[in-house]
């Protein structure tokens, strides 16, 4: 896997530099049509510079080093970023939604020209792009801020198709600008929706995946050969350092130092296959959780 940090300060600064380059010519573009949907699509470029440099700084506070009130570290910082990236979001879309019902109620109609053809596809070719980049680093390296650059990556050159789209259809629909305006900022609180939704589920604290359950049990069975019915599972992730919890249950007659040993091994060998804190909870065989 690759480095969750390094290649956060990586894709946040390819991402800065690229949008910039793409907000000028947008919004140059924009202001010479007059072009509602540009110059949204424009500051939603701009808005993917703010929310890069969240990435940076998210990635700069999550690698700080365990201190005495964070003895777990400070990853959940990554968590923060990306809320914060979808609240960005969300100021944007509202204010295109905003713009476009006015010019809408004003049935002011937009002239395109061939400029904002080139444009336009310079910024969908270019937002893909970035949108891929990011995309793969946030599969290699599971940095859910990453992964919320990428969608927002992708909205925009989603919202840069739409206005493709319109260029062709102005001339025939008065309407079309200000309605693409309002699609555009529909899919941005819809990716704010994605965005956030995800990253307070792990805030909160979500159950173990079925892949992690199914290594543990392996893990589990390979130490201790006999049926020990691993259950409750809890798992807290605080992306540097997870924590896991579960019960096994063992024959009532063991004494409890043999009982121990076999919990501590169990322990060891999934701290050594998976980098995982697990404490393991013992239990006789024939008791019963009320849950159980």
């Amino acid at each position: 896997m690759l480095n969750k940090y390094k290649e956060g300060y990586k894709e946040g600064i390819v991402s800065i530099l690229v949008n910039t380059v793409l907000f000028g010519l947008k919004l140059w573009a924009g202001i010479v049509t007059g072009s509602i949907a540009l110059i949204a699509d424009a500051w939603h470029t701009l808005s993917d510079s703010i929310s890069s440099l969240v990435v940076i700084i998210g990635v700069k506070l999550s690698s700080r080093k365990p201190d005495r009130e964070h003895p777990f570290g400070h990853g959940r910082w990554e968590y923060i970023a990306a809320i914060f990236i979808g609240f960005i979001l969300a100021i944007v879309a509202y204010n295109f939604f905003v713009d476009s019902i006015e010019r809408l109620s004003d049935h002011e109609s937009v002239e395109f020209g061939t400029l904002a053809i080139i444009v336009t596809i310079i910024s969908i070719l270019g937002k893909e792009a970035l949108a891929q980049y990011a995309f793969y680093l946030a599969r290699k390296t599971d940095n859910i801020s990453i992964k919320a650059d990428a969608w927002h990556h992708r909205s925009d050159a989603i919202s840069s198709v739409l206005v493709l789209i319109g260029i062709f259809f102005a001339k025939r629909f008065w309407w079309v600008d200000s309605v693409l305006g309002i699609i555009i900022s529909l899919l941005l609180f819809y990716a704010t929706f994605i965005i956030v939704k995800e990253a307070i589920n792990r805030l909160l604290g979500e159950k173990p995946s079925d892949e992690l359950i199914e290594k543990i049990r392996k893990i589990v069975k390979e130490k201790y050969p006999e049926d020990t019915a691993p259950h409750h599972f809890h798992i807290h992730n605080y992306i540097k350092h997870q924590e896991l919890t579960f019960h096994i249950k063992l024959d009532n007659s063991m004494d409890l130092e043999s009982a121990h040993k076999i919990a501590t091994e169990i322990e060891n060998a999934i701290y050594e296959k998976l980098g995982i804190v697990a404490t393991v909870h013992m239990e006789p065989s024939n008791f019963e959780h009320n849950s159980d």
